[in-house]
């Protein structure tokens, strides 16, 4: 047996005169030191080793952090809260704040407000570190309520960065998750918002207006999204304010084309910058009209100040006969009658007179371009034709130019053109070719028929002159009812999987399943006529493809329409709508909303509002653009890369955003159909009173 162990030392616990109990740091700090030395030296190398790696990590990560801590006040991406501009957001929206010091929206009175598109706030909305891009951002308290959310599109562009499309290079997709903290009683609320390293477009985010005093109490739960991911329109017995929402969308892309691109004719949003078309301000001046019935007071006033001092048309440039006429000289006189100011007739009056050379050719067809500071004309570079629909989409302009002036020239040569077309041999049961020939007078390339592009707005000015007119004019009413039995007889089909009318093209006597996103005029032209007392059938056809143009966004993952859809023609369950990578791109093209505003206005059903608020949504989420403006883009099927074109087409504040605030407003006088015909450009223009019998 082993004997017991021998105690060669004494254990003694000691404490202070205060009661601390003893701890002997010293012995145990080199009971640690023994124990290091007797690992191995792989061990010790290897724990070396990862304190080395975790040293050099924090190094790395310390800037992002102290970045994160500071604040950066430049930083776009981080949003700053007002509660005075807390205001209702529709579903689907998500706010973007314009940078302090930009106009807000005007306060609106009880229950309905505006969403919170507006300006930013200044240095009360202040951030707390919570880790890397993590920012913390706090807003005085609101009602606490939790949304729900989906992954909403990438951005478009910041300061320093632009898009791929822009120049190549590969975009990098950063999620920031953005938590706002709610003091007192109210809680807290999440928000995320998905960006490229570039400008922001908001997530989608499923809203719905803040509550008035009077309605917290029995105000229900937010909607839920469904399990597909997208959000009821309506979300709250409440109503939302749409016509704010239009305005406020008017605002942004104004702001935009304010900052970057005042005077010029259209805002590049991306890139910060602008296009030059014809150098006549093209996006201001066809904004004109837009902003006198939107109430737009300032912005108008700027506007009307940029016209009057720095507007001249004395200038050595080509400018295109056609869109000239249908965006400056309709937006000229439509901004005179809106206001009875004699500064837009007498420049409507002077451009008037530099366009008259495009009339001097063999045939009284005029030429496609002119030079309005040398007081020449030509042709394109490469043909001596004119497109048919550029040559008779000027009348409604030029008659009533001389209507207001007294100068009978205008509708002396515009009318010409009409006659001379009305004779011409080469149409098909009412339905023309694409071009005419300057000098033989003549239609050229025989055969092709379209409602698309080169000869939509024919048809279109055709109801229209008759109805300016004062319904007197019969041989425009003869040629347009001849025009839409050729409609129906050679172009009208339906697509096989769901029974979808649609208008498709003629090549030869060969059938073409392809319509234009501009062909969806048609059923608001054909609406219009009915109402002016054409045939009933007519109405029949407009709401048949009224559903069409409807379903060409509704069947797109952006819900945005492509430039050009084919339809499927075979019975099958799969997709009426057929769009080929070329034709992918959307423009902010206004054909289906000025549909939808024709529709609602004759109908009164409530579903051609609630499509034009789903497009609006779409364009809010898919092409706006952060610091200002809003963007065509290059791919309606791709909702996380829709790939921004960086240009803003004037049509956009002059015709899409106008039609939508039309489509919304419950003022059924406002601009009323009975007294006003709209020009292709959404530029109205009083009907003339008929002649006494």
């Amino acid at each position: 047996m082993y004997p017991p162990s021998r105690k060669d030392f004494i254990s003694l616990t000691l404490s202070d005169p205060h009661s601390h109990t003893y701890n002997n740091g010293k012995h145990r700090r080199q009971s640690c030191w023994r124990k290091w030395k007797q690992l191995s030296r792989l061990q010790r190398s290897l724990i070396l080793f990862l304190l080395a790696l975790v040293l050099i990590f924090g190094l790395l990560s310390f800037p992002s952090i102290t970045e994160q801590w500071r604040g950066l006040p430049d930083r776009e991406d981080w949003l700053e809260l007002n509660d005075r501009d807390l205001k209702a957001i529709p579903p689907g929206l998500k706010p973007v704040l314009a940078p302090a010091g930009s106009k807000g929206p005007a306060p609106m009175a009880g229950p309905l407000v505006g969403p919170a598109v507006g300006p930013a706030v200044g240095p009360e909305a202040v951030e707390e570190p919570r880790g890397p891009n993590i920012p913390i951002l706090v807003k005085p308290p609101t009602k606490k309520k939790t949304f729900p959310h989906k992954r909403g599109p990438p951005s478009l562009q910041k300061d320093g960065n632009i898009s791929d499309t822009v120049n190549g290079e590969k975009q990098e997709h950063e999620v920031i998750r953005e938590e706002e903290e709610e003091g007192g009683e109210e809680g807290d609320k999440e928000k995320k918002i998905v960006s490229w390293r570039g400008a922001m477009i908001e997530a989608d985010q499923a809203t719905e207006p803040p509550p008035s005093a009077n309605e917290k109490e029995a105000a229900p739960p937010p909607a839920q999204a469904n399990p597909a991911g997208t959000v009821p329109l309506e979300v709250s017995p409440r109503t939302v304010d749409r016509l704010e929402v239009v305005r406020d969308a008017f605002r942004h892309a104004w702001k935009g084309y304010k900052d970057h691109a005042w005077g010029h004719d259209e805002l590049k949003p991306i890139s910060k910058s602008f296009g030059e078309w014809f150098g006549l301000g093209l996006t201001l001046i066809d904004s004109l009209d837009t902003m006198w019935i939107m109430g737009l007071k300032e912005e108008f006033a700027e506007a009307k100040n940029w016209v009057e001092k720095e507007l001249s048309f004395n200038k050595n440039v080509d400018v295109n006969l056609f869109e000239t006429t249908i965006r400056v000289l309709g937006g000229l006189l439509s901004a005179y009658h809106l206001t009875g100011d004699q500064l837009f007739l007498e420049k409507a009056k002077d451009l008037g007179s530099r366009l008259m050379p495009a009339f001097k050719t063999p045939s009284k067809i005029p030429f496609s371009d002119v030079n309005i500071g040398k007081g020449t004309a030509h042709p394109p570079r490469w043909t001596s034709d004119s497109t048919l629909a550029e040559v008779t989409s000027i009348q409604l302009e030029f008659r009533e130019l001389s209507r207001i002036s007294h100068e009978p020239q205008y509708q002396e040569v515009a009318n010409e053109v009409m006659k001379l077309v009305h004779k011409l041999p080469g149409k098909q049961d009412g339905l023309v070719p694409m071009f005419i020939n300057t000098n033989s007078g003549q239609f050229t390339h025989k055969g092709v028929f379209t409602l698309g592009a080169r000869a939509d707005s024919y048809y279109e000015y055709l109801l229209k002159q008759w109805i300016q007119g004062g319904k007197t004019e019969d041989h425009l009413l003869e040629d347009y009812l001849q025009a839409v039995e050729g409609v129906k007889k050679h172009l009208v089909r339906q697509t096989g999987p769901s029974r979808l009318t649609f208008v498709g093209e003629l090549s030869h006597n060969r059938f073409n399943p392809k319509m234009d996103h501009l062909v969806c005029f048609l059923p608001g032209t054909l609406a219009l006529g009915a109402h002016n007392g054409l045939p009933g059938d007519h109405m029949d056809l407009a709401v048949q493809l009224m559903e069409t143009c409807h379903q060409m966004y509704t069947q797109m993952e952006t819900g945005l329409s492509p430039e050009i859809a084919h339809f499927s023609l075979q019975a099958s369950d799969g997709r009426d709508v057929v769009v080929k990578p070329a034709d992918r791109h959307n423009l902010l093209r206004p054909e289906t909303v000025e549909s939808l505003f024709y529709m609602y206005r004759f109908t009164k059903d409530t579903k051609y509002r609630d499509w034009g608020w789903e497009i609006l949504q779409s364009f809010n989420k898919y092409t706006k653009v952060s610091s200002g403006g809003y963007t065509s883009i290059n791919n309606v099927r791709d909702p996380v890369n829709p790939g921004p074109r960086d240009k803003m087409e004037s049509f956009f504040l002059g015709e899409t955003l106008k039609y939508l605030y039309l489509l919304f407003s419950d003022d059924m006088e406002l601009l009323s159909l009975d007294k006003y015909v709209f020009n292709t450009e959404a530029h109205p223009l009083p009907i003339w009173p008929s002649p006494p019998k």
